[in-house]
């Protein structure tokens, strides 16, 4: 018998044992009055009533120490011959573990090392725990075991839950800022007979009751646009999108993206909000516009930097994609060992761009005026010189895409054109390709007016603000491959 079976046979011994004595282990309520952090700030000789789970025991004789956690904080609990009822502290000794739910009642003391405790004189057992926790000086070293077994990860590292009470507060301060600009919060479905709005993948499921096929949703855009068409002004949603594609350190098949829309706004309307989204967050959060991250000092506060794909691809790349045709261009990508979607002058400006500048940029920058082919879903740039382009940019930071922000195309002939141009690659194989959606088009031909719309990661906003290395580590639950 392994060391952990011996333990968890010792535990249901006294597990047993504790209801022969007629203790219900697994009571069904406790009425706690004070938190641990409560409990910390209260004058010497206050009445505390607090519970919490036991995360350290130590028995010394005729003493004994522990320490109660809870959601506030860690508290230390004392037990004493003549101080404390017999009957309580021979339960605490016999009967109590590591990994045990208590409730306590006592009184503030300061012990002789000057640390605040409760001097216990009444104990309940509120949920008696089978297996031990992982050894105190240890805790869960196993990253993997940490995204797995989060419940042990926040019990062990508390700091692990500092960042996701962080990550609430960005949420909550988003909402504040877009709130306070007149934009409203709507929902938009998960579950989509005809999914839209990004290059990319979908997972696929089957409603029983109708029997029909849908998909979880990869983006909220198209429903959103019907919203502007139907009459919102100011719109926006923070929403799960699914996207059945790799998992590495800033990707999860499953994340939290925030659109937002804008009638009568265009990208450049886009690059102010998101800017200022991220300044007014950092400051509302961090109490600076300044992070640190990978050991490098990001600076959000606005304006931020702007540069063309075309003006970075001649930076980097050291050439002029407006000099270059389609088979420059393809020369230029096979000899510099550069996979491309498809051999037209978009999509081979855009590998360029992803191979020598994407993780060149450290500090926030946008990025704009991308290819034609790379979205249906944008207006073409407003100056002729530039039809090949459109009114599109992405938000970068230490070699990662924070977004994706465009004039929106509302030219109902045009956006048909090019869905239907979308269907027929989806049909040829291209996975990332969208399928035709007549309603959304037919919502286009009502009228759209003009829009300026963006997508903002909420994930990857909040590894940068929290200074967290991988996505996993700010989300509660990451996706894990089986063991």
């Amino acid at each position: 018998m392994g060391r952990e079976e011996q333990i968890i046979q010792e535990r249901i011994r006294k597990l047993n044992e504790l209801r022969k004595k007629g203790i219900n282990p697994y009571p069904h309520k406790f009425d706690k009055k004070q938190s641990a952090a409560e409990a910390l700030k209260s004058k010497l000789g206050t009445k505390i009533k607090t519970a919490g789970r036991l995360v350290t025991k130590r028995d010394i004789g005729k003493i004994a120490f522990a320490n109660l956690q809870d959601s506030s904080e860690k508290i230390q609990i004392v037990l004493q011959k003549g101080e404390t009822p017999e009957k309580v502290f021979e339960l605490f000794k016999k009967y109590v573990d590591s990994g045990d739910f208590v409730g306590v009642e006592g009184k503030v003391i300061k012990t002789k090392t000057g640390q605040i405790s409760i001097l216990v004189n009444n104990l309940d057992m509120l949920s008696k725990s089978i297996k031990p926790l992982p050894e105190k000086w240890h805790g869960l070293q196993d990253k993997e075991d940490r995204y797995r077994k989060r419940y042990l990860d926040l019990v062990m590292s508390p700091e692990v839950k500092k960042v996701f009470e962080k990550r609430a507060k960005i949420l909550e301060a988003i909402r504040e800022f877009l709130i306070k600009k007149g934009f409203e919060e709507v929902e938009t479905p998960y579950l989509q007979s005809v999914y839209g709005g990004a290059a990319a993948k979908p997972f696929k499921t089957h409603l029983n009751a109708l029997k029909m096929d849908l998909f979880l949703a990869i983006s909220p855009e198209l429903y959103l646009k019907r919203l502007i068409v139907g009459g919102y002004e100011k719109v926006f949603t923070i929403a799960r999108n699914f996207r059945n594609e790799g998992i590495d350190r800033w990707h999860n098949p499953e994340f939290t993206m925030m659109e937002i829309y804008q009638a009568y706004a265009d990208y450049n309307d886009m690059m102010e909000l998101f800017e200022g989204i991220y300044e007014y967050v950092a400051k509302k959060v961090n109490k600076s516009t300044k992070v640190k991250f990978r050991g490098k000092t990001i600076d959000f506060k606005a304006p931020w930097k702007r540069m063309t794909m075309a003006e970075m691809v001649k930076k980097h790349a050291k050439i002029d994609i407006h000099k270059m045709d389609d088979k420059k261009l393809v020369d230029f990508c096979n000899k510099n060992k550069i996979a491309f979607k498809e051999k037209s002058w978009g999509w081979l400006v855009q590998a360029i761009f992803e191979h020598f500048c994407e993780d060149k940029i450290e500090q926030p920058t946008f990025i704009l005026d991308h290819p034609l082919e790379t979205t249906p879903l944008c207006k073409t740039h407003r100056d002729e010189k530039l039809c090949s382009l459109i009114e599109r940019f992405e938000p970068f930071c230490m070699g990662a895409e924070l977004g994706n922000a465009y004039t929106e195309l509302n030219d109902p002939i045009l956006q048909r054109k090019l869905l239907e141009g979308q269907q027929k690659m989806l049909k040829k194989g291209d996975e990332e390709a969208n399928p035709y959606d007549e309603d959304f088009v037919n919502a286009v031909e009502i009228g759209l007016p003009p829009t300026g719309g963006l997508g903002l990661g909420i994930d990857r906003m909040i590894m940068l603000l929290t200074e967290q290395d991988s996505i996993r580590d700010v989300i509660l639950f990451p996706f894990m491959r089986e063991k």
